[in-house]
């Protein structure tokens, strides 16, 4: 059994927000349009936008699942037809999944070094508030200025908190993206999928945006898309489904039709809008997306490549090699994506706390089989620490 011996630097660790987290730092007169609590029917509620969110089911998360306690139900191991069941029972929420120095006891005892630390609620709060980009600004800058107060930017230089960029619109972007460089941000999270903002769609790769990718690029300043709710519920209507995304509550279909287009569609935008030839020293992750849609994509780039490469400024492979980071779930085939990408290119992510990850991070390596021990530091500890730090 392959097995590490030293501190590791996990990719994709988690926090369960705190009630205040929207409201705390939110501006006067924006409540209705952006994030309160109301009692419906008896229950406590996230308003969002004005309308119940059910995004996440439980939003106080007061009690939660037990971390891991998916594993074997995402390994397809335990079926179930109803994965409100495969939660088995719920517990009352712990110290470290709201208090960093909590939290840096608890990476001490897992043997972790640093990670990156992401919303949980966070990263499905954005397409409830696509038809009113201010308001949609205004609560990702109140939420931003929440986690810098509860967790830290670079807090002891081991919990680095992801501020999260809504593009809705630019000029917005860009201002957020320099608090965030000022403040010293090593990473960023966005939503992966097309900038949806009422006047249409567009790529974030259009140039409208080379000011908020220079700002990140120059300062070294890892930008991470992460998986939520990406919007793309809205092709799954045309199958005559339902759009509403509601966490673990997806059918079969919407499962498969949303599962990784949003992140395989953003990646090849960002490579084909040339964004990475503008902005030669951006670092793009790819977190909790998997890794399936990778070698599809490479196909896909070398096929337009050699059939319009005037197209492209660079080889569309070689640029996505050179600036995207991928972390695979643990179920992927890990092998067959670090023969596309390189070792180089890989990250471990646990996911921790939640359901659907790993009750023991370092156990990630145990799906490390066939790798060599310099291979597998770079995927459990080099990779990720690089893309925490500005390049040399």
């Amino acid at each position: 059994m392959t097995t590490v011996d030293y501190d590791i630097f996990d990719a994709d660790n988690h926090y369960y927000e705190a009630t205040d987290a929207f409201t705390r730092h939110l501006e006067k007169g924006m409540a209705k349009r952006t994030m309160q609590w109301a009692e419906v029917e008896g229950r406590t509620r996230l308003m969002v936008g004005g309308r119940v969110n059910r995004f996440i089911p439980n939003p106080r998360f007061d009690p939660v699942a037990r971390p891991g306690c998916l594993d074997e139900y995402f390994r397809g191991r335990s079926p179930a037809n109803d994965i409100r069941g495969a939660f088995g029972e719920l517990e009352p929420i712990r110290a470290e999944y709201r208090d960093r120095d909590a939290r840096i006891a608890v990476l001490d005892e897992q043997g972790i070094s640093g990670c990156f630390l992401f919303p949980t609620l966070g990263v499905g709060m954005e397409e409830a508030l696509l038809d009113d980009p201010d308001a949609a600004h205004a609560a990702f800058r109140a939420f931003n200025r929440w986690v810098d107060d509860d967790w830290g930017l670079h807090y002891q230089d081991r919990i680095f908190g992801a501020p999260y960029l809504t593009l809705l619109d630019p000029d917005q972007a860009l201002d957020e993206a320099r608090w965030a460089v000022e403040g010293g941000a090593r990473v960023v999270v966005m939503r992966a999928g097309p900038v949806m903002a009422p006047t249409g769609g567009r790529s974030p790769g259009d140039e409208l945006y080379d000011p908020m990718w220079k700002v990140l690029a120059e300062a070294g300043v890892t930008v991470a898309y992460h998986s939520g709710e990406s919007g793309y519920g809205r092709y799954v209507v045309d199958w005559g489904e339902s759009a509403e995304f509601e966490a673990f509550r997806r059918t079969p279909l919407y499962g498969i039709l949303t599962s990784d287009r949003a992140i395989s569609d953003t990646m090849a935008a960002l490579v084909c809008h040339g964004v990475f030839q503008r902005h030669p020293k951006l670092r793009v992750a790819t977190i909790e997306s998997g890794s399936e849609w990778v070698p599809t994509l490479v196909k896909k780039l070398a096929k337009a490549h050699s059939m319009t490469p005037g197209a492209f400024p660079a080889d569309p492979v070689a640029t996505l090699r050179e600036h995207v980071w991928v972390a695979p779930y643990y179920e992927d085939d890990i092998r067959g994506l670090a023969d596309t990408i390189g070792a180089d290119r890989v990250l471990f992510g646990s996911d921790w706390p939640h359901a659907e990850g790993l009750a023991d991070p370092r156990s990630f390596v145990e799906d490390l089989a066939g790798f060599s021990d310099d291979e597998v530091r770079l995927i459990m500890r080099d990779n990720a620490e690089a893309l925490s730090k500005p390049p040399a």
